[in-house]
Protein backbone atom coordinates (compact mmCIF):
# COMPACT_ATOMS: atom_id res chain seq x y z
CA UNK A 1 0.00 0.00 0.00
CA UNK A 2 2.86 2.39 0.82
CA UNK A 3 4.57 1.69 -2.48
CA UNK A 4 1.27 2.15 -4.33
CA UNK A 5 0.87 5.56 -2.70
CA UNK A 6 4.45 6.44 -3.59
CA UNK A 7 3.92 5.41 -7.21
CA UNK A 8 0.71 7.45 -7.40
CA UNK A 9 2.45 10.52 -5.99
CA UNK A 10 5.32 10.21 -8.46
CA UNK A 11 2.83 10.29 -11.32
CA UNK A 12 1.35 13.54 -9.98
CA UNK A 13 4.65 15.47 -9.84
CA UNK A 14 4.15 17.46 -13.05
CA UNK A 15 0.64 18.54 -11.99
CA UNK A 16 1.83 19.54 -8.50
CA UNK A 17 4.72 21.58 -9.89
CA UNK A 18 2.47 23.37 -12.37
CA UNK A 19 0.18 24.46 -9.54
CA UNK A 20 3.13 25.67 -7.44
CA UNK A 21 4.54 27.58 -10.42
CA UNK A 22 1.17 29.16 -11.17
CA UNK A 23 0.95 30.38 -7.59
CA UNK A 24 4.52 31.65 -7.15
CA UNK A 25 6.05 32.45 -10.58
CA UNK A 26 5.28 35.36 -12.89
CA UNK A 27 6.82 36.70 -16.10
CA UNK A 28 10.10 38.51 -15.43
CA UNK A 29 10.60 36.97 -11.98
CA UNK A 30 13.88 35.83 -10.44
CA UNK A 31 14.34 32.07 -10.18
CA UNK A 32 17.02 30.44 -8.04
CA UNK A 33 18.52 27.13 -9.15
CA UNK A 34 21.12 24.91 -7.52
CA UNK A 35 22.03 21.24 -7.10
CA UNK A 36 23.12 18.98 -4.30
CA UNK A 37 24.16 15.34 -3.92
CA UNK A 38 22.54 12.68 -1.76
CA UNK A 39 24.24 9.40 -0.93
CA UNK A 40 22.48 6.28 -2.18
CA UNK A 41 22.82 3.32 0.18
CA UNK A 42 20.75 0.76 -1.72
CA UNK A 43 21.71 -1.17 -4.84
CA UNK A 44 20.75 -1.65 -8.50
CA UNK A 45 19.28 1.81 -9.11
CA UNK A 46 19.97 3.23 -12.57
CA UNK A 47 20.18 6.78 -11.16
CA UNK A 48 22.82 5.93 -8.54
CA UNK A 49 26.38 6.45 -9.77
CA UNK A 50 29.72 7.29 -8.26
CA UNK A 51 30.46 11.01 -8.34
CA UNK A 52 32.12 13.68 -6.28
CA UNK A 53 29.74 14.95 -3.56
CA UNK A 54 29.34 18.72 -3.14
CA UNK A 55 30.02 18.49 0.57
CA UNK A 56 32.41 16.81 2.98
CA UNK A 57 35.81 15.61 1.81
CA UNK A 58 34.75 14.93 -1.79
CA UNK A 59 35.84 11.28 -1.82
CA UNK A 60 34.10 8.86 -4.19
CA UNK A 61 32.87 6.66 -1.34
CA UNK A 62 29.19 6.14 -2.05
CA UNK A 63 26.94 6.01 -5.04
CA UNK A 64 24.83 9.11 -5.17
CA UNK A 65 22.03 10.90 -6.96
CA UNK A 66 21.96 14.58 -7.89
CA UNK A 67 19.01 16.78 -6.93
CA UNK A 68 18.18 20.04 -8.69
CA UNK A 69 15.89 22.49 -6.90
CA UNK A 70 14.10 25.49 -8.42
CA UNK A 71 13.03 28.12 -5.89
CA UNK A 72 11.49 31.56 -5.93
CA UNK A 73 13.46 34.55 -4.70
CA UNK A 74 11.80 34.09 -1.29
CA UNK A 75 13.02 30.50 -1.07
CA UNK A 76 9.73 28.76 -1.86
CA UNK A 77 10.42 25.58 -3.89
CA UNK A 78 8.40 25.11 -7.07
CA UNK A 79 10.13 22.18 -8.80
CA UNK A 80 12.57 19.37 -8.07
CA UNK A 81 14.37 17.01 -10.43
CA UNK A 82 16.58 13.98 -9.79
CA UNK A 83 19.63 13.33 -11.98
CA UNK A 84 22.17 10.56 -12.25
CA UNK A 85 24.91 10.71 -9.63
CA UNK A 86 27.67 11.57 -12.12
CA UNK A 87 25.78 14.41 -13.83
CA UNK A 88 27.69 17.67 -14.36
CA UNK A 89 25.87 20.69 -12.88
CA UNK A 90 25.87 22.83 -16.02
CA UNK A 91 24.29 20.10 -18.17
CA UNK A 92 21.09 20.25 -16.11
CA UNK A 93 20.31 23.91 -16.81
CA UNK A 94 18.73 23.50 -20.24
CA UNK A 95 16.06 21.12 -18.93
CA UNK A 96 15.16 23.64 -16.21
CA UNK A 97 14.80 26.45 -18.76
CA UNK A 98 12.53 24.25 -20.88
CA UNK A 99 10.51 23.36 -17.80
CA UNK A 100 10.02 27.03 -16.87
CA UNK A 101 9.00 28.04 -20.38
CA UNK A 102 7.13 25.04 -21.75
CA UNK A 103 5.52 23.46 -18.71
CA UNK A 104 5.08 26.52 -16.49
CA UNK A 105 4.48 29.08 -19.23
CA UNK A 106 6.95 31.62 -17.80
CA UNK A 107 8.49 33.14 -20.93
CA UNK A 108 10.66 35.84 -19.35
CA UNK A 109 12.75 34.82 -16.38
CA UNK A 110 16.04 35.74 -14.71
CA UNK A 111 17.90 32.58 -13.70
CA UNK A 112 20.23 32.86 -10.70
CA UNK A 113 22.88 30.15 -10.31
CA UNK A 114 26.36 29.76 -8.89
CA UNK A 115 29.52 29.70 -11.02
CA UNK A 116 29.51 25.90 -11.24
CA UNK A 117 25.98 25.81 -12.63
CA UNK A 118 26.02 28.78 -15.02
CA UNK A 119 29.40 28.22 -16.65
CA UNK A 120 31.04 30.53 -19.18
CA UNK A 121 30.49 28.02 -21.98
CA UNK A 122 26.80 27.80 -21.14
CA UNK A 123 26.34 31.57 -20.92
CA UNK A 124 27.96 32.16 -24.32
CA UNK A 125 26.19 29.20 -25.90
CA UNK A 126 22.75 27.85 -25.06
CA UNK A 127 21.59 30.63 -22.74
CA UNK A 128 22.71 33.36 -25.14
CA UNK A 129 20.63 31.84 -27.93
CA UNK A 130 17.66 31.44 -25.57
CA UNK A 131 17.64 35.16 -24.73
CA UNK A 132 17.41 34.31 -21.05
CA UNK A 133 18.35 36.75 -18.28
CA UNK A 134 20.83 35.39 -15.77
CA UNK A 135 22.93 36.26 -12.70
CA UNK A 136 26.03 34.36 -11.60
CA UNK A 137 29.59 35.05 -10.40
CA UNK A 138 33.15 34.86 -11.75
CA UNK A 139 35.65 32.24 -10.66
CA UNK A 140 38.84 33.23 -8.86
CA UNK A 141 41.15 32.99 -11.94
CA UNK A 142 38.81 35.31 -13.88
CA UNK A 143 38.83 37.83 -11.02
CA UNK A 144 42.63 37.69 -10.91
CA UNK A 145 42.74 38.36 -14.65
CA UNK A 146 40.54 41.45 -14.19
CA UNK A 147 42.96 42.77 -11.56
CA UNK A 148 46.02 42.08 -13.72
CA UNK A 149 44.55 43.85 -16.76
CA UNK A 150 43.51 46.87 -14.68
CA UNK A 151 39.78 46.44 -15.29
CA UNK A 152 39.36 45.91 -11.55
CA UNK A 153 41.42 48.19 -9.31
CA UNK A 154 41.61 47.26 -5.65
CA UNK A 155 41.74 50.94 -4.67
CA UNK A 156 38.01 51.07 -5.54
CA UNK A 157 37.30 49.44 -2.20
CA UNK A 158 39.10 52.02 -0.06
CA UNK A 159 35.85 53.92 0.49
CA UNK A 160 33.15 51.46 -0.64
CA UNK A 161 32.43 47.75 -0.77
CA UNK A 162 30.63 47.67 -4.13
CA UNK A 163 31.57 49.00 -7.58
CA UNK A 164 30.25 48.36 -11.08
CA UNK A 165 33.02 47.85 -13.65
CA UNK A 166 33.33 46.97 -17.34
CA UNK A 167 35.71 44.74 -19.29
CA UNK A 168 36.10 44.00 -23.03
CA UNK A 169 36.31 40.32 -22.09
CA UNK A 170 32.65 40.45 -21.01
CA UNK A 171 30.76 42.39 -23.71
CA UNK A 172 27.07 43.16 -23.12
CA UNK A 173 27.46 42.09 -19.51
CA UNK A 174 27.46 43.98 -16.24
CA UNK A 175 30.20 43.21 -13.71
CA UNK A 176 29.62 44.18 -10.08
CA UNK A 177 32.69 43.87 -7.87
CA UNK A 178 32.12 43.45 -4.13
CA UNK A 179 34.36 43.11 -1.11
CA UNK A 180 33.30 41.45 2.14
CA UNK A 181 35.71 42.29 5.01
CA UNK A 182 34.43 39.42 7.18
CA UNK A 183 34.92 36.93 4.36
CA UNK A 184 38.42 38.33 3.77
CA UNK A 185 39.34 37.75 7.41
CA UNK A 186 37.90 34.24 7.34
CA UNK A 187 39.84 33.27 4.20
CA UNK A 188 43.08 34.71 5.55
CA UNK A 189 42.68 32.69 8.74
CA UNK A 190 41.89 29.49 6.84
CA UNK A 191 44.88 29.96 4.53
CA UNK A 192 47.21 30.42 7.50
CA UNK A 193 45.86 27.25 9.10
CA UNK A 194 46.45 25.28 5.89
CA UNK A 195 49.95 26.71 5.52
CA UNK A 196 50.87 25.68 9.06
CA UNK A 197 49.39 22.21 8.62
CA UNK A 198 51.39 21.79 5.39
CA UNK A 199 54.58 23.03 7.04
CA UNK A 200 54.14 20.49 9.84
CA UNK A 201 54.02 17.63 7.32
CA UNK A 202 56.92 19.06 5.30
CA UNK A 203 59.02 19.27 8.49
CA UNK A 204 58.46 15.54 8.95
CA UNK A 205 59.91 14.92 5.49
CA UNK A 206 62.90 17.16 6.26
CA UNK A 207 63.49 15.14 9.44
CA UNK A 208 63.20 11.89 7.45
CA UNK A 209 66.01 13.00 5.12
CA UNK A 210 68.24 13.90 8.08
CA UNK A 211 67.74 10.91 10.38
CA UNK A 212 70.78 8.78 11.13
CA UNK A 213 69.16 5.41 10.43
CA UNK A 214 67.79 4.71 6.93
CA UNK A 215 67.36 8.31 5.87
CA UNK A 216 65.01 9.16 3.02
CA UNK A 217 67.09 9.38 -0.15
CA UNK A 218 66.54 9.89 -3.86
CA UNK A 219 65.03 12.89 -5.60
CA UNK A 220 62.12 10.83 -6.92
CA UNK A 221 61.27 9.27 -3.55
CA UNK A 222 61.48 12.60 -1.74
CA UNK A 223 59.44 14.27 -4.48
CA UNK A 224 56.65 11.72 -4.12
CA UNK A 225 56.38 12.37 -0.39
CA UNK A 226 56.45 16.13 -0.86
CA UNK A 227 53.89 16.04 -3.67
CA UNK A 228 51.46 14.03 -1.57
CA UNK A 229 51.66 16.67 1.19
CA UNK A 230 51.34 19.86 -0.88
CA UNK A 231 48.64 18.41 -3.14
CA UNK A 232 46.47 17.31 -0.23
CA UNK A 233 45.94 20.88 1.01
CA UNK A 234 46.52 22.50 -2.41
CA UNK A 235 49.18 24.72 -0.90
CA UNK A 236 52.01 23.88 -3.29
CA UNK A 237 51.67 27.25 -5.04
CA UNK A 238 52.60 29.01 -1.80
CA UNK A 239 55.92 27.19 -1.20
CA UNK A 240 59.33 27.15 -2.85
CA UNK A 241 60.55 23.55 -2.73
CA UNK A 242 64.19 22.47 -3.00
CA UNK A 243 64.62 18.73 -3.57
CA UNK A 244 67.91 16.92 -4.14
CA UNK A 245 69.04 13.30 -3.97
CA UNK A 246 70.20 13.70 -0.37
CA UNK A 247 67.96 16.34 1.15
CA UNK A 248 64.92 18.59 1.08
CA UNK A 249 64.18 22.13 2.20
CA UNK A 250 61.36 24.61 1.65
CA UNK A 251 60.28 28.15 2.31
CA UNK A 252 57.08 30.13 1.95
CA UNK A 253 56.52 32.00 -1.30
CA UNK A 254 55.56 35.34 0.24
CA UNK A 255 54.83 36.94 -3.11
CA UNK A 256 52.31 34.23 -4.04
CA UNK A 257 50.66 34.46 -0.63
CA UNK A 258 50.43 38.24 -0.82
CA UNK A 259 48.93 38.10 -4.32
CA UNK A 260 46.22 35.72 -3.18
CA UNK A 261 45.60 37.68 0.04
CA UNK A 262 44.95 40.83 -2.01
CA UNK A 263 41.86 39.11 -3.44
CA UNK A 264 40.52 37.84 -0.12
CA UNK A 265 36.86 38.69 0.34
CA UNK A 266 36.58 39.85 -3.26
CA UNK A 267 33.90 38.48 -5.57
CA UNK A 268 32.44 39.67 -8.86
CA UNK A 269 28.81 39.21 -9.87
CA UNK A 270 28.12 39.04 -13.62
CA UNK A 271 24.71 39.48 -15.19
CA UNK A 272 22.95 40.06 -18.48
CA UNK A 273 20.15 42.06 -16.85
CA UNK A 274 20.31 45.84 -17.64
CA UNK A 275 20.83 48.28 -14.77
CA UNK A 276 17.46 49.87 -15.51
CA UNK A 277 15.72 46.59 -14.65
CA UNK A 278 17.90 45.52 -11.73
CA UNK A 279 20.25 47.97 -9.89
CA UNK A 280 23.66 46.79 -8.70
CA UNK A 281 22.61 46.35 -5.05
CA UNK A 282 19.57 44.31 -6.05
CA UNK A 283 21.69 42.16 -8.36
CA UNK A 284 24.10 41.31 -5.55
CA UNK A 285 21.21 40.61 -3.21
CA UNK A 286 19.66 38.30 -5.81
CA UNK A 287 22.87 36.26 -6.11
CA UNK A 288 23.20 36.00 -2.35
CA UNK A 289 19.66 34.65 -2.39
CA UNK A 290 21.12 31.28 -3.40
CA UNK A 291 21.67 30.82 0.34
CA UNK A 292 17.96 29.99 0.69
CA UNK A 293 18.42 27.03 -1.69
CA UNK A 294 21.34 25.83 0.43
CA UNK A 295 19.08 26.14 3.49
CA UNK A 296 16.47 24.03 1.70
CA UNK A 297 19.05 21.30 1.01
CA UNK A 298 20.14 21.27 4.66
CA UNK A 299 16.54 20.93 5.83
CA UNK A 300 15.80 18.15 3.35
CA UNK A 301 18.78 16.15 4.55
CA UNK A 302 18.83 16.86 8.29
CA UNK A 303 15.19 17.52 9.19
CA UNK A 304 12.93 15.86 6.64
CA UNK A 305 14.35 12.37 6.25
CA UNK A 306 15.78 12.52 2.73
CA UNK A 307 18.49 10.02 3.63
CA UNK A 308 18.99 7.08 3.56
CA UNK A 309 17.75 6.28 0.05
CA UNK A 310 17.25 2.55 -0.45
CA UNK A 311 14.75 2.18 -3.33
CA UNK A 312 15.90 0.16 -6.32
CA UNK A 313 13.57 1.62 -8.94
CA UNK A 314 14.52 5.03 -10.32
CA UNK A 315 10.91 6.27 -10.27
CA UNK A 316 10.63 5.43 -6.56
CA UNK A 317 13.85 7.27 -5.76
CA UNK A 318 12.32 10.26 -7.52
CA UNK A 319 9.06 9.87 -5.62
CA UNK A 320 10.93 9.50 -2.31
CA UNK A 321 12.68 12.82 -2.94
CA UNK A 322 9.35 14.35 -4.03
CA UNK A 323 7.84 13.45 -0.64
CA UNK A 324 10.63 15.36 1.14
CA UNK A 325 10.26 18.22 -1.34
CA UNK A 326 6.53 18.52 -0.58
CA UNK A 327 7.23 18.41 3.14
CA UNK A 328 9.59 21.36 2.70
CA UNK A 329 6.96 23.21 0.62
CA UNK A 330 4.57 22.75 3.54
CA UNK A 331 7.28 23.95 5.93
CA UNK A 332 7.80 27.17 3.96
CA UNK A 333 4.04 27.70 3.58
CA UNK A 334 3.53 27.43 7.34
CA UNK A 335 6.50 29.69 7.91
CA UNK A 336 4.98 32.38 5.71
CA UNK A 337 1.62 32.00 7.43
CA UNK A 338 3.24 32.38 10.85
CA UNK A 339 5.05 35.54 9.74
CA UNK A 340 1.80 37.04 8.51
CA UNK A 341 0.10 36.03 11.75
CA UNK A 342 2.90 37.58 13.82
CA UNK A 343 4.01 34.27 15.36
CA UNK A 344 7.73 33.86 15.89
CA UNK A 345 8.23 30.13 16.32
CA UNK A 346 9.51 27.68 13.78
CA UNK A 347 6.90 25.49 12.02
CA UNK A 348 9.25 22.54 12.49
Amino acid sequence: ELYAALDWLGAQQARIERKLAKRHLTDGCLVLYDLTSAAYTGSHCSLANFGFPREGNGRRRYRQVRIGLVCTREGIPVAVEVFSGNTVDSTTVRSQVEKLRERFGVRRVVLVGDRGVLTDVLLKGDLASEGLGWITALRAPAIRALVETGALQLSLFDQQDLAEITSPDYPRERLIACRNPLLAEERAQKREELLRATEKKLDEIVAATQRARRPLRGEAAIGLRVGAVVNKQRMGKHFRLHITDVGFSYERDTESIAAEAALDGLYVIRTSVPAGELPAEETVRAYKGLAVVEHAFRCLKSELGLRPIWHQKAERVQAHILVCFLAYVLWKTLEQWQKRAGLGHSPR
